[in-house]
């Protein structure tokens, strides 16, 4: 059966692999296809584009999106973006890159004067292509011994609850999903219960698909077998197709690997094929 991976990230955003790496690790891998889809960010697609031309894996050309969604962050990952729209994108991104980084900056500044030893500076040349979020605060905290973990970092002092982060303005989710389909690219629920349970996912999702939604990522790596199978019945419940990814970081998600998951990952090759009908001229 052909494979791939329709969610993944490189160095342009939060990801230890660059465009290139992550073709060849695909290859090994055997996968038919594989999507870079880097967080509010397409600096990393041509590169990406360029690599595939010696390879043997297919490149899907994508973005993940962060969205506002009432007082929740929901993610959309827009598949199949055609390049003539990559410098639309980066500029539309702009402005919210500048909240990112201002919002970055003013977590340091509340955790140093908390007595975080933490260098903005050095946490932003830990990323080649200078685009950080929390999750490069999150490693430096934890290389600093400040936090057992990535994920205990956001579990404590990234927290919102926390009073040291404040998110920044983020694009409308269903302004996102429009705008998506308006350059003929493909919107995606991306993990839709990172944040909501299967009765508000029942809410939203029609709302959704009205604006434009095309697939739900139904399987995921951190997935359990109850959460895949009612990612599956909503999606069959409001017409909707089905995509899935490993979210795949690299270094900084070394539990998560590429293709697989955290083991038992298998995305059909089909599930790109169907999500291609959806691409708008």
């Amino acid at each position: 059966m052909k494979l791939c991976d329709l969610h993944t990230h490189s160095v342009y955003s939060d990801g230890t692999y660059t465009p290139a790496e992550l073709l060849i690790a695909a290859e090994k891998l055997g996968l038919s296809a594989v999507a870079l889809t880097d967080h509010n960010c397409v600096d990393g697609l041509r590169e990406f584009l360029s690599a595939a031309k010696g390879s043997g894996v297919e490149a899907i050309p994508g973005v993940e999106f962060s969205t506002a969604y009432g007082d929740k962050e929901l993610h959309l990952v827009a598949l199949c973006i055609r390049e003539r729209y990559f410098s639309e994108i980066a500029e539309m991104m702009a402005d919210g890159k500048k909240r990112k980084e201002q919002s970055n900056i003013e977590l340091v500044r509340a955790l140093c004067a908390a007595g975080y030893k933490l260098d903005y500076e050095k946490i932003r040349a830990s990323s080649p292509g200078g685009n950080i979020n929390r999750a490069h605060i999150a490693a430096e905290l934890t290389s600093l011994g400040y936090t057992k973990s990535r994920e205990h970092a956001f579990e404590t002092l990234l927290a919102p609850e926390s009073g040291f982060y404040k998110a920044p303005k983020r694009m409308d989710f269903f302004e996102t999903i429009r705008y998506i389909r308006s350059i003929g690219a493909v919107p995606v629920l991306a993990h839709p219960f990172l944040k909501l349970s299967e009765e508000e996912l029942t809410v939203l999702l029609p709302k959704a698909k009205e604006s434009g939604l095309c697939a739900v990522e139904c399987y995921y790596s951190t997935h359990d077998a109850k959460q895949t199978e009612t990612a599956f019945r909503l999606a069959d419940r409001f017409g909707l197709k089905y995509s899935g990814g490993s979210d795949f970081h690299g270094g900084n998600k070394p539990d998560i690997r590429l293709g697989v998951g955290k083991g038992d990952l298998k995305i059909p090759y089909s599930f790109l094929e169907t999500l291609r009908e959806e691409i708008r001229i």
